[in-house]
């Protein structure tokens, strides 16, 4: 494959950061491998378990080597390969394909786009956030609040930010899903703060029915807001998935590796691990499958 042709795949079908200089109304998509097609052609086998070992695992991704787009208006940080940044080991943790931290300058956002077989998941850090999509969903989400997306057999959407005089700052998570071609679903909460305070308070889950949004995957997020010197121990869902924890703010220690502000740190191949907050701190955890069949 040249050049060109790869960094036309690596474009990623409906990536908004890629598209972000000139980023408009999105026409009917082509008729071309999907979302979910093209990523699986780029991920490989990086961070998938060994089915012969035997001891935790990990992989540590400092902030500072994140890779880094400025597009004026859009300033994101990818925690793994996304748009023009393509780095072959960071594809993926298991089944979580894109960890970006966005900024978006106050007024601007992402114009109507498609996606389709990916889980999309948003938490706002700071501002709001103005959400349109093709279902006939409008709403707004704002810090303390989680969006997710089932993008099944195709949906377009526009992210803006709602203010004028302020820029917005969210988390933009892309997760692949264990069913194909569902029929697409949006859905938004907001979080009970409190139960945050000093543990890990689950708001994704797999199942409908249990606390947060769900999602098409045997996945589950948790955050914690923790106070300097708190100390526990996440035991795992499910054995057979890993856990990427990413410090959104604070320093702490995960299973003994400290961690800083915007690091993300994978564990596998352990039923749990300790974790303590070396300052005031705020965490996201994300447990997926590590196998991505």
């Amino acid at each position: 494959m040249d050049r060109k042709e790869f960094l036309r795949k690596t474009m990623l079908t409906g990536t908004v950061a890629a598209l972000a200089p000139a980023i408009a109304q999105a026409g009917t998509p082509p008729a071309e491998p999907s979302t979910y097609d093209r990523l699986m052609e780029q991920v490989g086998f990086n961070h998938l378990p060994n089915q012969e070992r035997k001891t935790m695992n990990t992989v540590l991704h400092q902030a500072a080597t994140r890779g880094h787009a400025n597009h004026g208006w859009l300033n994101s940080h990818h925690s793994f390969s996304f748009a023009n940044y393509h780095n072959p080991e960071r594809m993926h943790f298991g089944v979580l394909r894109v960890l970006n931290d966005d900024r978006v300058a106050a007024g601007r956002g992402f114009g109507t786009h498609p996606h389709d077989n990916m889980e999309i998941i948003s938490i706002p850090l700071e501002g709001d956030l103005e959400h349109k999509d093709s279902m006939g969903n409008l709403g707004v989400i704002k810090q303390g609040d989680i969006q997710v997306m089932s993008a099944g057999t195709g949906i377009f959407h526009s992210e803006y930010n709602k203010n004028e005089d302020r820029e917005v700052k969210f988390l933009q998570i892309w997760v692949f899903p264990n069913k194909k071609q569902v029929t697409p679903r949006y859905d938004q909460i907001t979080i009970d703060q409190g139960k945050m305070k000093n543990q890990f308070y689950q708001v994704l889950s797999p199942n409908a029915e249990d606390e947060g949004v769900w999602i098409h995957q045997n996945a589950w997020f948790h955050m914690g807001e923790f106070d300097a010197g708190t100390t526990t121990n996440y035991q795992l869902k499910d054995s057979r998935n890993g856990v990427y924890a990413f410090v959104i703010d604070g320093k702490v220690t995960v299973d003994g590796q400290e961690l800083n502000p915007r690091d993300g740190f994978g564990l596998w191949d352990t039923p749990n691990f300790d974790f303590q907050a070396n300052s005031a701190a705020k965490v996201l955890l994300m447990e997926v499958p590590m196998n991505l069949n």
